[in-house]
């Protein structure tokens, strides 16, 4: 049976938003799939904006894995603004995709990605506008199965009342054998309903379908145990690794946008995981083990984006992307093949120790020349052996020092506010660092145009990081801390009008950090921030930290908790975390020992380059690290 576009309802009302293009469609490479010709449908969510959410790697991946394959298409939805939500809650437009406007009530899944767990009220938003009861246990065979992705659904706890399952890792095999179990389902007459659907995937050991779990609570409100509730579901849910990223060379047809996003470029993920160690970061820490693409495999997937896209910049996407073990031969291999075209190179930030100056010539060869950005994260040595940051103060000024006497005249410098263990004094520490950048590019460039920006995080534990246990900073505590950095940096007449300060406030981190701590307890906060109107909490002209606060204070009581259970709170060897039965392959063992060496300032060297330090992953994962060199050129050899 044909689904019907909403199209002709929703034109009338684009007139009468902001950026109306968004919603249009028809992309350069988007794709559209008649219904009748497929038997499984996937809508595909960013729950953002369009201009966030259309050059997200992540849905952009599976939404070319999926249309790919015959008898199933994926079409993709996002964020409406709140002028839209308004219009179509008066004139009954119900959620749609922007690729063919079909209502995201009718397809079988509706997968959602979240990289960040202030796009929960969204989730909530698009589910009301599509018509979906908000509650999982509401829904009937009829409803969409609501999927849970990217980095957040490592811990889906908070949410799990509003989704049917959650698939932590990478998507790409995932989302086809899902596929492959709806299929079998709606061939063999849908036997069992919702329910042995949700059974099927949930008995793979590899999809989370919260339903299939009892969460058993103790007197003092931590948890007891979390206990499968039906026989044949397994105890642990285990990650997905996808191994040799050759053979998934995606996007091959990169979306070009028809509004201004955030990126403009085309990006190819050159590898993916970390195993640097930073005890702060959930990316490099539920991504191991470290899989490189090949410098061949990077060559043609860009040789293929850049027809299909026209685009003039290529983003060399990872966590670290100098770390590749070729990076130096695919910067000058490509600079050389592009150099006609004018084709820039840019990688997302530079690692103090990875930087050398012939691959930054090589990045800036055919672009524009910007600024520099590196990230030692901790402003004193102290705090950065803390946090497993092994940058010394001397690694950074001869990095800059190199910069600089080469020609730029910017550098930005990204840190951290709120680290475990820290003073005023290791926050304090950040403004003499950026002086001494200042005058040592003084110095080498015998200019006074030099410019070094401080732009500071507040930072929140996360799970499946050695910082899991950790107490946070209160936000009254971080903003009072930053207060006295920026005071100590204008008072510097010498050097503080060449300091640009940016910070964000201590209020968004505490929010997300009850979201990325909480329990199944915490999704009565979300509701009730979304039934009092809160939407795009990542954006600060929307997040109202009052009324999460007052939501808070009246859902959290009832348990006999407060949010300073959530975030201030130290954990303890003993207590059993929300996503202890969801397997990152870390060994719980290994992230506390990780969190005692932080203690003890100890410093942890990269397992890439050292004998193994027994995380848990390779083993358990039955997955190994995968690096070059290859020793291959990149292809063709001829410069074009």
């Amino acid at each position: 049976m044909s689904v019907e576009s909403v199209f002709p309802q929703l034109e009338a009302l684009l007139p009468h938003v902001q950026k109306p293009i968004q919603y249009v469609g028809g992309e350069l490479n988007s794709t559209v799939k008649p219904w009748e010709s497929c038997d499984v449908r996937w809508s595909l969510m960013y729950p953002d904006a369009y201009e966030v959410g259309l050059p997200n790697q992540g849905v952009m991946i599976l939404y070319e894995v999926l249309n790919e394959r015959e008898g199933v298409l994926a079409e993709r939805t996002y964020s409406v603004w709140p002028d839209l939500e308004e219009l179509m809650r008066e004139h009954k437009v119900p959620q749609f995709t922007v690729d063919s406007h079909r209502p995201v009530s009718a397809f079988d899944f509706l997968g959602v990605s979240f990289s960040t767990e202030l796009g929960y009220t969204n989730l909530l938003t698009a589910l009301d506008l599509a018509g979906i009861p908000l509650d999982a246990r509401d829904r009937t065979e009829d409803h969409p199965v609501v999927v849970a992705g990217g980095h957040a659904a490592f811990n889906p706890e908070p949410i799990a009342d509003f989704i049917d399952c959650a698939v932590i890792g990478d998507g790409e095999q995932a989302v086809l054998d899902m596929t492959a179990i709806l299929r079998d389902w709606k061939a063999e007459g849908r036997p069992g309903g919702r329910d042995e659907l949700l059974f099927r995937l949930a008995r793979t050991g590899s999809v989370y379908v919260p339903k299939f779990y009892d969460v058993e609570y103790l007197a003092d409100g931590r948890i007891a145990r979390v206990v499968p509730n039906r026989s044949g579901v397994p105890w642990r849910v285990s990650k997905h690794t996808v191994m040799d990223l050759d053979e998934w060379p995606y996007p091959k047809q990169p979306l070009v946008p028809l509004a201004e996003t955030v990126h403009e470029r085309m990006s190819v993920e050159i590898f993916r995981g970390c195993t640097r160690g930073c005890r702060f970061c959930q990316a490099g820490m539920i991504t191991r083990p470290v899989r490189e693409r090949s410098i061949t495999g990077i060559g043609e997937m860009v040789d293929k984006g850049l027809k299909a896209t026209g685009f003039e910049e290529v983003g060399l996407l990872s966590l670290s992307s100098a770390d590749h073990t070729e990076i130096g031969d695919i910067a000058k291999g490509l600079a050389d093949r592009y150099e006609e075209d004018k084709i820039g190179l840019s990688l997302p930030s530079t690692r103090v120790d990875a930087f050398n100056i012939d691959l930054a010539n090589e990045l800036t060869r055919n672009g524009r020349r910007s600024g520099l950005t590196f990230a030692p994260e901790g402003g004193s040595e102290r705090i950065r052996k803390v946090i497993n940051k092994m940058v010394s103060e001397e690694d950074l000024i001869r990095t800059v020092a190199t910069a600089y006497g080469n020609g730029w005249r910017q550098v930005k410098l990204y840190f951290m506010c709120g680290l475990p263990t820290e003073t005023d004094d290791d926050v304090l520490q950040i403004a003499d660092m950026a002086t001494k950048v200042i005058a040592k590019g003084r110095e080498v460039s015998g200019k006074n145009d030099i410019r070094c920006t401080v732009s500071i995080g507040g930072f929140v534990p996360k799970p499946h990081t050695p910082f899991q246990w950790a107490p946070q900073l209160s936000a009254e505590e971080t903003d009072a801390r930053l207060e006295k950095l920026r005071e100590k940096i204008r008072g510097d007449k010498k050097y503080g009008r060449s300091i640009g300060f940016r910070y964000h406030d201590g209020k968004p981190g505490i929010v997300e950090g009850l979201l990325s701590r909480g329990d199944r307890r915490v999704g009565a906060v979300i509701r009730a921030v979304y039934e009092d109107g809160g939407r795009f909490d990542g954006w600060r002209e929307h997040f109202s930290y009052d009324r999460w606060m007052e939501c808070a204070e009246r859902a959290l009581p009832q348990f006999g908790l407060d949010l300073d259970w959530y975030t201030t709170r130290e954990r303890t060897y003993e207590e059993v975390l929300p996503w202890d039965h969801l397997d990152s392959g870390l060994d719980k063992d290994w992230l506390w020992e990780d969190w005692q060496d932080s203690l003890d300032e100890t410093e942890v060297e990269d397992c890439r380059w050292t004998p193994c330090f027994d995380c848990g992953v390779c083993p358990q994962m039955q997955t190994e690290i995968q690096i070059g060199p290859t020793g291959r050129k990149l292809l063709p050899l001829s410069v074009k």
